[in-house]
């Protein structure tokens, strides 16, 4: 295992036992903290000099739920056609508690951050797993960075995470009247309601979905081409 770069040693120093792991995998530093641990951590990183974060660049919801699971295959498959997901593990056929394999993750819901510090010319991501996976909620950042007002509001509007604080949390996306979190990996892909104009009532009525039916999108299998192989080697042997 690599040495932690020394950046991320002086964030381990002083983040202590506030800190639950740093991944540099991707090239992107990656910390964790507890929910509990969301506002302090982040007063840190914004007000100490030493990492001046003074902007939040993005701020968005994650839902683990189906992290890991595959349904179909690509490459290891016959060639008899396309790999069809037969599998039973695609997200919205099951729940956290049931899905077909262990994931090693807390929770199901996160929220991400993405900082940048002008000062040091560095970015970060902070995460933090929601406690309760029926009601995920989290301190809001907006007292500490303006701007996370709208993201938060987009984070709740799409994944159903409650930002404790936030002064109008409120739907932002989608209609005020609109059923469900459509981030959410278990939302059906049609939806709950479709919208149509009645001409008799001279305005736009909700109705549940009747007129789009659901299928399962399967991509191409990927294979080699043997097309491309050849090009290859005959331009290799000019």
């Amino acid at each position: 295992m690599s040495e932690p770069s020394p950046f991320t040693a002086q964030l381990e120093a002083r983040l202590g036992q506030k800190l639950v792991r740093a991944d540099a995998s991707g090239g992107q530093l990656t910390i964790e903290v507890l929910p509990e641990n969301w506002l302090a951590v982040a007063q840190i990183l914004r007000d100490e000099p030493a990492f001046a974060f003074e902007q939040l660049i993005d701020l968005c919801g994650m839902d683990y739920l189906s992290y890991g699971q595959i349904e179909w295959d690509t490459t290891d498959v016959s060639s008899q056609g396309f790999s069809r997901g037969v599998e039973g593990e695609s997200a919205g056929r099951f729940g956290w508690n049931d899905r077909p394999r262990a994931i090693d993750l807390p929770n199901r819901f996160a929220v991400v951050v993405h900082l940048l510090s002008l000062s040091h010319n560095r970015r970060l991501r902070l995460r933090a797993y929601c406690a309760d996976d029926e009601l995920p909620s989290i301190p809001s950042l907006t007292g500490i960075w303006a701007g996370a007002n709208w993201f938060e509001r987009e984070a709740f509007d799409l994944f159903g995470v409650v930002f404790e604080g936030h002064p109008d949390l409120r739907r932002i996306l989608t209609d005020y009247g609109f059923v469900g979190h459509a981030f959410r990996k278990d939302f059906p892909l049609i939806g709950n309601v479709e919208v149509r104009y009645d001409p008799d009532k001279r305005r736009v009525v909700y109705e549940p979905v009747s007129s789009v039916e659901p299928r399962v999108l399967v991509p191409r299998t990927i294979r080699d081409d043997s097309r491309y192989e050849q090009a290859a080697a005959e331009r290799g042997g000019q």
